[in-house]
C-alpha cells in the first residue's frame, strides 16, 4: 500500500476552504491507499487558521502547517513538499480550479506509465479572460525560448509527483523557486494528463496580473542567462548605430549633404538612445545581482508558526 499525499497552499480563502474539503475528502476516501491532505496556510489575515483548525480537529488524517507569514505560493508549496512524507504527493490549489476529482485517473495514470511526474496541461481554461489566458501562452513559450530548460506549455503547479522527485526537489538549496521549473529540471519521467480547468469556485484570484508579471521575471531569470545575451546584444547594436551616424555626420559636414551642425535633433535622439540601452543592460544586471543577493543572505523560504497533526 503506498501513501499518497494531497498539497493544498492557502491563502486568505475563508470562502472555499470548507467546499474544498468536503470535494477532497471524497475523493481521497475512495482511493485504496492511505491518504493525507497536508494544508499549509500561507500567512492568511482572514478565517483561513481558524478554519483549517477546525477541520485537522475532527479529522487526524488532515495535517496543517501555519506559516508565520505571507510567504507566497511556492514558498508554500515548498514547505509542503519539504514536510510530506508520502510516496506519492499531488500539487493542488484550494480554489477548485483544479478539480480533485481528477486524483484517481492521475493515479492510474502514474501506475501505467511508472511515471515519475504527471503533469497536468490544461486544454481549457474556464472563468478568465482573454488577456490572461493569451499572457499565459506567451509566457510558457517565451520561456521555452529562451531558457536552457524545456517546460511543458499550459501547465501549473497541478500534478503528482513521487517519492524520488520530492527527495531530489528538497535537495535544491536555491531561494526564489519556480516549482513547476524545477520539477521539469530534475528529469525523470514525466507523463502529461490533459483535463478543462475550472472557473474559480469561489473568492478571488491571488494571481493579479502584476503578480504575474513579477512571477514570470523571476522565473526567467532564474531558468536563463539570454537576457544578458541580450542585453549584451542591444548595446553591440547600439555602437554600430552610433559609429554609422558618426560616419555619416563627419562625410556630410565633409561632402555637405548634411546640415547636422546647425540641428539638435539627431544628437537629442542619440543621447536618448544610448541612454536607454544603458539603462536597459544596467536595469538586466542589477536583477541578476539581486538574486545573487537573495541567495548569498541563505534565508529560508518560508518559517513555519505552528502545525497540527504532524507527529512530533
Amino acid at each position: 500500500m503506498k501513501k499518497i499525499a494531497v498539497i493544498v497552499p492557502c491563502y486568505n480563502e475563508e470562502a472555499v476552504i470548507a467546499a474544498s474539503y468536503k470535494r477532497t475528502k471524497q475523493v481521497v476516501s475512495s482511493l485504496p491507499d492511505a491518504t493525507e491532505i497536508i494544508y499549509i496556510n500561507d500567512g492568511s489575515h482572514d478565517n483561513t487558521k481558524a478554519l483549517l483548525d477546525e477541520i485537522a480537529a475532527e479529522d487526524k488524517t488532515v495535517k496543517v502547517i501555519h506559516l508565520s507569514r505571507n510567504f507566497g505560493h511556492q514558498a508554500a508549496v515548498t514547505a509542503g513538499i519539504n514536510n510530506c512524507d508520502a510516496d506519492l504527493a499531488i500539487i493542488i490549489d484550494v480554489d477548485m480550479q483544479d478539480p480533485p476529482e481528477l486524483i484517481p485517473d492521475m493515479l492510474r495514470l502514474q501506475e501505467q506509465e511508472k511515471a515519475n511526474v504527471i503533469y497536468c496541461v490544461r486544454k481549457s481554461r474556464e472563468g478568465e479572460s482573454a488577456f490572461k489566458r493569451l499572457s499565459a501562452k506567451l509566457f510558457y513559450r517565451v520561456m521555452n525560448s529562451m531558457s536552457e530548460v524545456r517546460f511543458p506549455v499550459d501547465t501549473g503547479d497541478f500534478r503528482l509527483i513521487d517519492r524520488k522527485v520530492i527527495d531530489e526537489f528538497n535537495r535544491l538549496k536555491e531561494h526564489g523557486k519556480y516549482i513547476r521549473g524545477l520539477i521539469s529540471w530534475v528529469g525523470f519521467k514525466q507523463i502529461p494528463f490533459y483535463y478543462q480547468r475550472e472557473a474559480r469556485l469561489a473568492g478571488e484570484t491571488k494571481y493579479p496580473f502584476k503578480k504575474m508579471l513579477r512571477f514570470g521575471v523571476k522565473a526567467l531569470l532564474y531558468f536563463s542567462k539570454k537576457p544578458l545575451s541580450l542585453a549584451m546584444s542591444i548595446g553591440f547594436t547600439a555602437v554600430i548605430v552610433g559609429i554609422v551616424l558618426a560616419v555619416w555626420f563627419t562625410l556630410g559636414k565633409i561632402y555637405g549633404f548634411s546640415n547636422a551642425e546647425t540641428g539638435w535633433t539627431s544628437i537629442i535622439l542619440t543621447v536618448i538612445f544610448f541612454g536607454g540601452v544603458q539603462l536597459i543592460t544596467v536595469g538586466v544586471l542589477g536583477q541578476y545581482i539581486g538574486i545573487l543577493f537573495d541567495e548569498i543572505k541563505a534565508r529560508p523560504d518560508y518559517i513555519i508558526e505552528e502545525t497540527r497533526n504532524f507527529v512530533e
